[in-house]
């Protein structure tokens, strides 16, 4: 098995044996850690400390960018669609796991593979209510706004 791969399994074992959930990750450039994360969600109460998103927000910060396109991320487990969409911002083109997230469903952590259904699903048939409501002009135009000032 593979030296990164092996590192973010040991950081899901670390973070299980201090009360945790099993997930560390693990960030990648030319051959270097250059972040790594576990689930923090029982320290921080946050539902974004996954170890994935940890692991990006410490190497764009480390960084100075937003572009981690020349990185790899390895997870203990299949990243969730939270964390799999920040690698998408990110640029991050390569990602290894171990657990699958059939395999977290087995052990009661079955929320990813319920969003990751749900999402396949028409908007009006999801599972959080999601109610447009165009500006209509009464405000200013954010997204016109952003245009006008030439921004990609």
């Amino acid at each position: 098995m593979d030296q990164f791969m092996k590192k973010a399994i040991q950081l899901a074992v670390e973070n299980v044996e201090q009360g945790g959930q099993p997930f560390g990750a693990v960030l990648v450039r030319n051959g270097e850690v250059i972040a790594e994360g576990v689930n923090e969600l029982h320290i921080r109460f946050d539902v974004s400390g996954h170890a994935e998103l940890l692991a990006i927000r410490r190497a764009q910060e480390m960084l100075q960018t937003l572009d981690l396109g020349d990185c790899t991320m390895y997870a203990s487990g299949e990243p969730c669609a939270m964390c799999l969409t920040a690698m998408y911002f990110a640029g991050i083109k390569k990602v290894y796991f171990s657990a699958t997230v059939d395999d977290a469903e087995k052990v009661g952590l079955g929320l990813s593979k319920m969003i990751y259904l749900d999402l396949t699903k028409e908007r009006h048939d999801r599972k959080i209510d999601m109610i447009h409501m165009p500006n209509n002009q009464t405000q200013p135009d954010p997204m016109k706004n952003w245009k006008e000032k030439g921004r990609n």
